[in-house]
């Protein structure tokens, strides 16, 4: 046999042999991604912002400050299919209960600072519908007010009532519009879906476009958990 023929073998593994040591060198060499909450939550703020405190895009909102248990009620309504948004249910369809209440918490400690809200552009009249309707409700159709349980600040009480303020008007309308049709809804008694088939197209406008009018208050925590005694029973809330 040729020393030609046995050259080539042997130098085949030395070559692969040399790459193996490369490849483990170069691996031990490249940096580490960090295994900290705000690595594993980019796949939130993709869409909801760095700090979740929401985007440009009208249906994205914030995140950012709301009560955990209420983000993690979210993020189990979208894995249970309670939610319909398919990115949402792909992305938490194989999380634990553990991972969900971690990312909640993460984005409930969240404070960026709230948007100025964007010029409104429908009437007075609408205007003051919308407010008439989130601070004293419609006796006349049995809808309480949204303060009641959403907090005179509206900034939501704990541990599972959101703050309403820093939301754009077409993400409130369109959340409203998916209570009442029911292609949203919570665990029974679903006090939202109650109240959203009281209201009108109409009704639902004025208070979108009011909410989104309201700057967030000089210090936007949600209130205290039962400081508001809610008109209504709902099942994500302890009783």
């Amino acid at each position: 046999m040729s020393s030609r023929r046995i050259f080539r073998p042997l130098l085949a593994v030395l070559l692969i042999g040399a790459a193996g040591v490369y490849s483990a060198a170069q691996a031990q060499t490249q940096p580490k991604a960090p295994d900290t909450m705000e690595a594993r939550v980019q796949g939130c703020t993709a869409c909801h912002g760095s700090h979740g405190q929401g985007t440009d895009n009208d249906y994205f909102p914030r995140l950012a400050g709301k009560p955990a248990d209420y983000l993690y009620n979210q993020l189990e309504n979208f894995r249970a299919g309670r939610r319909k948004y398919p990115p949402m249910n792909y992305l938490v369809t194989y999380l634990s209960d553990d991972y969900l209440h971690q990312i909640a918490t993460y984005f409930s400690q969240q404070r960026p600072p709230y948007p100025t809200p964007a010029a409104p552009t429908v009437s007075n009249s609408t205007l003051e519908r919308g407010r008439n309707i989130v601070l004293n409700g419609d006796p006349s159709k049995n809808v309480p007010a949204c303060a009641a349980c959403h907090g005179k600040a509206l900034t939501g009480m704990e541990p599972a009532i959101p703050g309403l303020v820093g939301l754009h008007a077409d993400y409130i309308s369109a959340q409203l519009g998916a209570w009442r049709s029911g292609s949203r809804h919570a665990i029974a008694p679903d006090c939202m879906h109650e109240i959203a088939t009281r209201l009108t197209d109409d009704d639902v406008n004025a208070v979108a476009a009011w909410l989104a009018q309201q700057r967030a208050p000089q210090n936007p925590v949600p209130a205290p958990a039962k400081s508001l005694k809610t008109p209504l029973a709902c099942g994500s809330e302890p009783q």
